[in-house]
Order: C-alpha cells, then structure tokens, then sequence
C-alpha cells in the first residue's frame, strides 16, 4: 500500500505527465502551422510519450492498491516566437519534470516504500534522455544561425521520428517517404 502522501504526489505526477502531453501537441500544432512538420512529428511523438508516462504512473497506482485522482489542466502556451524559443521552453520544462520526478524519488526513501523508489528508477533515468534530446536539439538550433537551409535539414531530420496523423488515413503530414 501507497502512503497517503506519495499517494498524493504520484496524482500530481500524472497530471504534470498529461500537461507535458498538452504542451507538447500545442508545440507540434505551432510547428505545423509554421509547415515545420518534421519538428510538427518530433513533438507530436514526445506527446505521445508524455501520455505513455501518465498511464504507466496510473497503473502503477491502481497496482499498489491506490486510486489516481485526475485534476483540471490548464491550458498550454500556444505561440512562440521562433523555433528556438520552442527548444528553450521544452528543455526548462523537461528540468522541472526532473525535479518533480527527483521529488517523488525523495518522498519514496523518507516513506521507506523500496517498490515505489524502484519503480520511479525508471523516470529518473528516462529524464536524463528527455533532458539531453532537447538540449541537443536546442544547441542544433543555436548552430543554425538562422539559416534557412539549415533549419529545412534540421525539420527533415526531426522528421524521422515519426509524423503527424491524418484523420484522412492517406499518409501522415511530416513523414519522410
């Protein structure tokens, strides 16, 4: 059985999984719009990933003998002033993940709940690649120089990722074939 408090914190925690998926399909509307659709997938793939995070929390919950409790969002920023804003906004929110997911680790080891410290490992080191995906793709953006070219190489690249669904069912907007 889950602590009342890292109950708590583990509910917060879905939530702050499903505002990273908010935020990240807003960032991949944003990059659609501007026809940046290799960025438009990579997003849309990391929001994808931020709701595989909240229901791995979820389950994790419901295993335990807890109930996920599930709070209004908030709705995410829409509108940047340029790609690279995008970047710094994804990897100031990837930190403050981190700290929250750090938190919980913290929460864990004071309530001596070795399975929940256990199973939070897993974010811990998922942080690390979530951190460093977009630091590296900030420090690309930096090189760019504003280059246009670069940025068309840089979107195409993104573009491998994954791409955007069509409610059509006739292809996907971003991808490379």
């Amino acid at each position: 059985m889950i602590s009342e408090r890292l109950l708590k914190e583990l509910n917060v925690q879905i939530r702050e999984e499903l505002a990273s998926y908010y935020l990240y399909l807003s960032m991949s509307s944003y990059f659609a719009d501007k026809n940046l659709n290799g960025f438009a997938g990579w997003m849309y793939n990391q929001a994808q990933e931020e709701m595989a995070h909240a229901m791995k929390i979820y389950g994790f919950i419901i295993e335990r003998g807890g109930r996920a409790i599930f709070d209004a969002l908030d709705r995410p920023k829409s509108d940047w002033t340029d790609v690279k804003a995008v970047f710094e906004d994804t990897l100031k929110h990837e930190q403050y993940i981190t700290g929250r997911i750090n938190k919980l680790v913290s929460i864990a080891r004071e309530e001596n709940d070795y399975a929940t410290e256990i199973f939070l490992q897993w974010f811990v080191t998922e942080q690390i690649e979530e951190e460093a995906n977009a630091e590296d793709i900030l420090n690309k953006i930096s090189l760019l120089a504003n280059s246009p070219q670069a940025l068309y190489l840089l979107d195409k690249e993104l573009g491998a990722r994954g791409s955007l669904p069509l409610a059509s069912g006739q292809g996907a907007v971003g991808s490379q074939q």
